[in-house]
């Protein structure tokens, strides 16, 4: 075969794992707003250059700025050879990609091959693999047996899919793809989100090589995850889906919640700059409350109440509205937050899913 080869998606997406390296050769920008999972970057332009020569282009003509181009580039491709590729053998096999898979990955390729190595280029690039996400989603998503964690804010959903993981369950953790907690207060420190491309990636990712023998739990979701949107195929399936409802004392909740959001009571500005977002729906004499609640570090008087007059009415009322298969729900009954609580009631859910019984009604053991 002569090299570099022309890989193309229209194969298969699995045939992804037969590389030994997928190297995106985009600016760190286009990579950081999504990449081929798995892919590393080794730009042969960074974003500088690229702004560079695109002036050179427009203003000197595309002569001059191919010459700075190519010796910007062949630069960077020496500088990526010489730091990571070093020891790499013969039969080492790369797949390189751009956003068109043109010019920035030929480069790249051409040399790769005149060394030796069996080097590949995804034809179409970047773009033909993200029109390969937008069709593959909502295929996915149709043929798998979802089963939805139900319940209140508080109620734990987030930690039994944890361990629903640990346990070698298929799960789809929305909130974790998204670095958030999926409420108003459910930005988490010192993390960005990613980008609605990258969130999407995420989601193909696992999707591509679940077993659909096997089911998949996923928590119950609004269409936003912080300011995500939730692709509307995995939301139609989900709220379509057989649900299992987690049924948590308030005041475990209220202690769930204290230790889960830990930040904001170190932080009561912080929280009560959220709380503003809520004026419109509450009005400004319980916001006040709740920022004075916050700063006298009354954290259990505040859960409550926000649990009471915000959280417990919106789910209510969105449970009931959009997933249609609440009503028939498992229930599922934890006592309290320790592990072991969790963990019951995880072999309780997949007792539930895998073994269904008679009664929709299942207590956990103390």
């Amino acid at each position: 075969m002569k090299f570099p080869e022309a890989f193309s998606l229209e194969n298969g997406a699995e045939k992804l794992t037969e590389f030994d390296c997928i190297i995106d050769v985009r600016s760190p920008s286009e990579f950081n707003e999504d990449h081929i999972p798995g892919a590393i970057n080794c730009p042969v332009l960074n974003d500088e250059e690229r702004i560079v020569i695109g002036t050179m282009y427009k203003q000197v003509g595309s002569f001059e700025a191919k010459k700075l181009g190519a010796s910007l580039v062949a630069s960077n491709i020496a500088f990526h050879l010489k730091s990571l590729f070093q020891d790499k053998p013969k039969e080492w096999r790369p797949l390189v990609y751009c956003w068109r898979g043109g010019n920035r990955s030929g480069s790249m390729a051409h040399i790769f091959a005149k060394i030796g190595w069996p080097v590949a280029q995804l034809q179409g690039g970047y773009k033909t693999y993200r029109q390969l996400v937008n069709q593959e989603l909502p295929i996915l998503a149709e043929h798998l047996q979802w089963r939805v964690l139900c319940g209140p804010t508080g109620s734990g959903k987030s930690r039994l899919l944890q361990i629903l993981k640990e346990q070698n369950e298929q799960v789809l953790d929305l909130e974790e793809l998204a670095i958030h907690r999926g409420s108003v207060l459910g930005e988490i420190p010192f993390q960005k989100q990613p980008s609605q491309k990258l969130f999407e990636s995420r989601i193909w990712s696992i999707l591509r090589v679940i077993d659909k023998s096997r089911p998949v739990y996923v928590e119950a979701e609004s269409k936003k995850v912080g300011n995500l949107r939730v692709p509307e195929s995995i939301i139609d399936v989900i709220r379509l889906s057989k649900c299992i409802a987690i049924h948590l004392p308030t005041r475990e909740r209220v202690k769930y919640l204290i230790q889960e959001y830990a930040h904001y009571a170190k932080q009561p500005e912080l929280l009560s700059r959220q709380f503003d977002y809520l004026m419109s729906l509450h009005g400004k004499q319980t916001i006040n409350r709740w920022k004075t609640l916050a700063q006298e570090g009354n954290i259990e008087e505040l859960v409550e109440c926000l649990l009471e007059k915000h959280y417990d009415p919106a789910y209510s009322k969105s449970i009931n509205r959009n997933f249609l298969q609440h009503q028939h729900a498992i229930q599922v009954y934890q006592s309290g937050i320790n592990q072991t609580d969790f963990e019951a009631s995880v072999q309780t859910i997949i007792g539930s899913t895998y073994q269904p019984s008679a009664s929709s009604t299942i207590r956990c053991p103390s």
